[in-house]
């Protein structure tokens, strides 16, 4: 019997694409609102009700309201916004992270995907902590590079729109107050005692991502920080279908540069190490619509509802 699936708010950017993907599955059965009752409370918790699963695409306010209206139903709550990623109650959607993580989104009724900087960090930093190579007290740094439709339709609509304006041309750094709204995952995540520095910047390119984050050799428990960083990463993901680690021979850098829309349209991620045993990077490659929102939703659902996790996302 196929279950029924209602995304609430499947007009943006995240949502469309999730839609998109899983009006085709004959697993399952969309269930849809007309426009004019999409925003409408009692339009939303029948169709809360009615679905055995509930993805969220909303802004976080709008996000805790669905929520609230879901209460008594029988709905598994599948939510993209930053509301609940560490609330009590919620799984964490990165399933990659641990057996405990996986079993979570599995047999959960609630759970949160990730921030699409969050992942590229969090994928990173989260099996340095876990193995002990890094400890949880380090201070951390955090360079991220996206494309602009990672700001949703309208910051979508400035790039693309008649009305454009020259200062769009040139990589803007954000989050300028150091608040941004993934620092609460990124550093409950991996058990972090304290937030990182991060610095993300919005670039003029439709989507892909490239975060960045530096360690000095000594910051790291290890004595060949370059050869122990990348074994660590690479036992962690062996298994992952997803995720891959590259190795120095594999690494696609051309003529000294890494592509930060390398995987533009690609729901996998690609982590590598880079520089030297006193300074590293570790560098996490993915698309803010693919590992980082709508393919990593997609990848939940999948679990959730006990099919391959791959289906649908395009590796």
């Amino acid at each position: 019997m196929a279950l029924t699936v209602f995304i609430d708010g499947k007009e943006g950017t995240t949502g469309l694409r999730i839609f998109e993907r899983l009006a085709t599955r004959p697993d399952l059965t969309m269930l849809t609102l007309p426009e004019d009752k999409r925003k409408d409370p009692a339009a939303r918790k029948e169709a809360l009700h009615a679905a055995d699963i509930a993805v969220l695409c909303l802004p976080d306010a709008a996000a805790k309201e669905s929520v609230a209206l879901a209460e008594g139903s029988k709905a598994r709550i599948l939510d993209t916004s930053t509301a609940h990623r560490v609330a009590d109650g919620w799984a964490y959607g990165f399933a990659e992270l641990s057996q405990e993580h996986r079993r979570a989104i599995m047999e959960g009724q609630r759970v949160a995907v990730p921030g699409c900087h969050a992942s590229g960090f969090i994928s990173l930093v989260t099996p340095l902590t876990m193995a002990g190579l890094l400890p949880k007290d380090t201070p951390l740094t955090c360079f991220s590079l996206t494309g602009y439709s990672g700001g949703g339709k309208k910051m979508i609509a400035q790039y693309e729109g008649v009305d454009r304006t020259a200062d769009l041309d040139s990589p803007r750094q954000y989050g300028l107050t150091q608040g941004h709204k993934h620092l609460p995952e990124m550093t409950h995540i991996p058990g972090l005692t304290t937030a990182p520095i991060f610095a993300p910047i919005v670039a003029d390119f439709y989507s892909g991502m490239e975060v960045t984050v530096p360690l000095f050799g000594h910051q790291l428990r290890c004595t060949h920080p370059m050869d122990e960083v990348l074994a660590c990463l690479k036992a962690h993901y062996a298994a992952s279908p997803i995720v891959k680690v590259l190795g120095p021979d594999e690494v696609a850098v051309k003529g000294g540069f890494i592509e930060s829309n390398a995987l533009s349209g690609n729901d996998g991620m690609q982590l590598m190490v880079l520089g030297n045993d006193d300074r590293l990077q570790i560098v996490s490659l993915f698309d803010n619509l693919g590992k980082g929102s709508s393919g990593a939703a997609l990848q939940c659902l999948n679990l959730m509802t006990g099919v391959d996790e791959t289906m649908g996302l395009n590796l």
